[in-house]
């Protein structure tokens, strides 16, 4: 988008683009989301910005009404494959929190060095700054959703003291932490865990309408028992929950959807043993969720493509579901090779004997998926099927388990490609899956799907198309999902 398109936005007042950029006005000295209330400012007086952090890194304040950190992230950096991205990817996850700036460099290629030029170039804040505003987005989430203690708001959001947790906040949001909590707009909407456990809480997370519930169908039929339970309710409120490993410890989480509710809020109920996992937590649910997409120009695109039209018209807002773990769910795409999501399952159900017993999970969640150590040493016992099937898995096990094989959010398709692709067993079809679901990438057609073929059979016939859907680019792996929807459904052709 150009100076001017953005401009029209803010003036529009369009909430399409909140967290897609942020709008700097030099006669306020202050920085809003596009959608903010206030009156329009003259052109000459703004300054767009990529990211809140650069900014702020411009001598800007966040704006009190508006409160442009309370908004989605922008699926830029899922769109976009090159340092930048990639980088936001693992900052949003936490890795400077754990790692600093020399560990992030070091997972990108870079030297700390480069990599500052490239992200001051590209995005106006270096590494420190864009990771300081990740923490203050998450403060100001858990300050105005919960009623956790400041020090463990400050902890939970990845400071490292209490101090830099009140300066921070102090110079982002001109506010001290009680004040930005006094922003919520009732003190009874803040919800805790109570003293007995200061590391759960449950809080609402922000996304760009429409949302497409179907993601917790996709998620129920996949999900295994005793590690994941999939649940509705009369009322018709729909709930997923798990078990998953985070870098400092184990964590559950249940994610609720009310469509009847008003605003259609998406709840998160959380408990992690290390209240410093928390914003790895949060960035991998909305990962999974597929929550930083922009639905509208998604839908638009796809609905261009007469093959599509009529199901883009049935199902607004569809969501490509991520992975809250590279290594489970490349373990996950490999058994579902060429086999039904059925068979799969019932695979990984035997598979998740291997893994250990949940601490302090809720009930129905027993189990952890398995780490690699414990596949490579236990999982050549539990699984079934082709001696080759089962040799490939367990060296996509080993390899994981010792180091020799390192992939992650941090990754590109094409550094992806270049090391998954040696594998044994691994081909196109599982590189790609991987892809859509641990990078997000937005542009991958699994042509040789089955469930794609069958889903293109029931879909309208037109002519002249690419068979590859490459007029919807780059939008495609949305569009896989409608063709995996349309199989599932068996829609018939009209």
């Amino acid at each position: 988008m150009d100076f001017w398109q953005r401009y029209r936005a803010i003036d529009a007042r369009d909430t399409r683009f909140d967290g897609q950029f942020f709008t700097a006005v030099s006669s306020t000295g202050i920085y809003c989301r596009p959608s903010c209330p206030a009156r329009t400012p003259k052109a000459e007086n703004v300054t767009f910005y990529e990211t809140s952090a650069a900014a702020h890194e411009a001598g800007y304040r966040a704006c009190k009404r508006c409160l442009p950190e309370a908004v989605p992230g922008t699926p830029a950096w899922n769109l976009r494959s090159d340092i930048a991205g990639r980088a936001m990817r693992l900052i949003n996850d936490g890795v400077i929190t754990r790692e600093g700036v020399d560990g992030l460099a070091h997972r990108l290629g870079y030297s700390a060095r480069q990599l500052n030029r490239i992200l001051s170039t590209e995005l106006g804040a270096g590494p420190l700054s864009l990771a300081r505003a990740s923490r203050a987005q998450t403060a100001r989430t858990l300050l105005v959703s919960t009623d956790m203690l400041l020090a463990d708001v400050a902890f939970a959001s990845g400071f490292n003291s209490v101090r830099q947790f009140n300066d921070t906040i102090g110079e982002v949001f001109a506010m001290t932490p009680t004040a930005v909590r006094a922003t919520a707009a009732k003190s009874s909407q803040r919800r805790g865990a109570g003293a007995a456990a200061p590391a759960a809480l449950t809080l609402n997370l922000p996304y760009r309408e429409p949302f497409d519930p179907g993601v917790f169908d996709f998620l129920a039929v996949r999900a295994i028992p005793g590690i994941e339970v999939v649940s509705t309710l009369p009322d018709g409120t729909r709930t997923y929950a798990r078990t998953l490993r985070l870098p400092r410890g184990s964590a559950s989480f249940a994610v609720s959807y009310n469509p009847s509710a008003p605003g259609n809020p998406l709840q998160l109920t959380a408990a992690v043993l290390d209240l410093h996992d928390l914003p790895a937590l949060l960035s991998r649910v909305r990962r999974l969720f597929d929550l930083d997409a922009d639905p509208h120009a998604i839908d638009d695109a796809l609905a261009r493509d007469p093959r599509l039209t009529g199901s883009v018209t049935a199902i607004r807002g569809i969501r490509v579901p991520g992975a809250v773990d590279p290594q489970e769910l490349l373990v996950r795409a490999m058994i579902g090779q060429q086999i039904t999501v059925a068979a799969a399952r019932t695979a990984l159900t035997q598979l998740a004997a291997a893994g250990s017993v949940a601490v302090a999970a809720p009930p129905g969640l027993e189990r952890m998926f398995p780490t690699a150590a414990e596949l490579a040493e236990k999982g050549r016992a539990l699984l079934r099927g082709p001696q080759r099937r089962i040799d490939s898995i367990m060296a996509a096990a080993e390899a994981m388990a010792t180091g020799e094989l390192e992939f992650g959010y941090g990754d590109d398709p094409e550094s992806l490609e270049r090391k998954l692709l040696p594998l044994p067993g691994v081909g196109p079809w599982t590189v790609g899956y991987v892809a859509m679901r641990v990078l997000g990438a937005p542009d991958v057609f699994l042509a040789n799907d089955a469930a794609v073929r069958n889903g293109l059979k029931v879909l309208p016939a037109t002519a002249g198309l690419a068979a590859d859907f490459s007029e919807v680019s780059p939008w495609r792996s949305y569009a896989t999902m409608h063709l995996w929807r349309a199989a599932a459904a068996k829609i018939p052709r009209k």
